[in-house]
């Protein structure tokens, strides 16, 4: 109840002041986690949490799988036809630049294994722009640019994960485990794709039947109700959830349009308030301990990876397109350690390989300092774009000026009529 209590409370104030974040450098998923920070066993002791309680797998579970299956309805087949060279360099290019350059100074620098190192590079290559919010959300942004940033982090979950569970069974104690793991990963993987894509396909069917329909108010409960329903059937099933929650989004949203539509903003929404409870959850975990065991060598590779690797990688993959200096500096910067590298931490702390606990004090404290720079450079960054507005939300001089303009068009059609009248006369 604790918990509950302080979830509350954080997301009273976040609201209150997400309009100030918007304009500043302040924060709101940035409040979670130190809220978390607060009440967790580093500061004042309210809620005492570890990586193998039970609310910090369920909370991730389910904060995971809503994130990707809203990620993935973002992904329109259709819509990717005229405009997919861009993020297929940053997903073919630039992220297993990232993943290799992010294992290498893992190796050298924090003294990992090459398995474990990879292991690392893989949980750390999803970006996410939720960090990034005043320049994924804002209309004054290049259509390109925000495009670029949204597929990107909408896939790149998707892909990152078959990679990160590869190598978390490759990782283990004996390569006979291993080899059972790496074929029970194969069929559960293999499993979570088709209920991913069988699923939307027969919901849709139902919709389109003749004597049924939803009824438009209940329309968005559509999609809600498909993943409900996947969600339960992958956890029976032992098929993967994540990679089914991606591909039913993407699915869905591909053969119905208009489901896609009216579930968006009640999709949004619980993605959110799922991102915010398990960024809760995940900052009780950070403890002056944890900061403690990382080594400087840990340190410098953490620091590398937000200020090197994700840009170099992102850069060296735009070559040659035509984004303009400035939007390549913006997309080469935001690449924050997303919500899902919390999660494949967590898998990876939970594996029990051998250095387990290495990597995720490092993939830990990595998000921690990725969440903090980027969530608080996203609104100075925007203005160098001249972004002054929230999408959607007019100032005051625009909605002066739109009302001018209304009553001028409606002026026209009558003055016509006045002079047709006096010409006819």
């Amino acid at each position: 109840m604790v918990l509950i209590a302080v979830f509350g409370v954080a997301l009273l104030i976040a609201v209150l002041v997400s309009g100030l974040a918007a304009r500043s450098v302040l924060s709101t998923s940035l409040l979670f986690l130190v809220a978390g920070a607060l009440v967790g066993d580093g500061a004042f002791g309210l809620i005492h949490i570890t990586a193998d309680s039970p609310i910090v797998s369920v909370t991730a579970d389910l904060a995971l799988f809503a994130v990707l299956f809203t990620d993935g309805m973002h992904v329109s087949f259709p819509s990717l036809r005229g405009a997919w060279r861009n993020p297929a360099r940053a997903l073919g290019l630039g992220m297993p630049l990232a993943f290799v350059g992010m294992a290498l100074i893992t190796h050298f620098l924090a003294g990992l294994d090459w398995t474990t190192s990879f292991l690392v590079g893989a949980v750390l290559a999803p970006t996410d722009p939720v960090f990034a919010s005043a320049i994924v959300g804002r209309k004054e942004v290049p259509a390109r640019l925000r495009q670029l940033l949204n597929v990107e982090s909408g896939i790149n979950d998707g892909l990152a994960l078959p990679v990160v569970l590869v190598l978390i069974a490759t990782a283990g104690p004996t390569s006979d485990a291993a080899e059972a793991s790496l074929s029970k990963i194969a069929l559960e993987l293999v499993g979570g794709l088709a209920l991913g894509i069988v699923l939307p396909l027969v919901v849709n069917g139902l919709v389109r039947f003749r004597l049924l329909g939803a009824e438009p108010k209940l329309q968005p409960l559509l999609p809600l109700a498909a993943g409900v329903i996947l969600y339960a059937t992958c956890h029976l099933t032992h098929a993967n959830p994540y990679l089914a929650a991606f591909s039913a989004g993407a699915v869905l949203a591909s053969v119905s349009p208009e489901s896609r539509h009216a579930f968006e903003p009640l999709g949004e929404a619980l993605a959110e308030l799922s991102k915010f409870a398990a960024l809760l959850v995940f900052g009780a975990l950070l403890t002056p301990r944890l900061f403690g065991d990382l080594s400087a060598g840990g340190y410098v590779a953490v620091v590398l990876a937000i200020v090197l690797v994700r840009p170099a990688s992102l850069l060296l993959s735009l070559i040659g397109t035509r984004f303009d200096r400035r939007e390549k500096l913006a997309a080469a910067w935001f690449g924050p350690k997303g919500f899902a590298s919390v999660v494949y931490g967590l898998l990876v702390l939970q594996s029990g390989i051998p250095q387990g606990q290495e990597a995720y004090t490092l993939i830990a404290v990595c998000i921690a300092f990725s969440i903090a720079a980027h969530s608080s450079t996203d609104v100075p960054v925007a203005r160098l774009f001249d972004v002054e507005d929230l999408v959607g939300i007019p100032d005051d001089d625009d909605d002066d000026e739109h009302k001018r303009k209304r009553t001028v068009v409606a002026a026209e059609p009558a003055a016509r009529m006045e002079e047709d009248g006096n010409a006819r006369t």
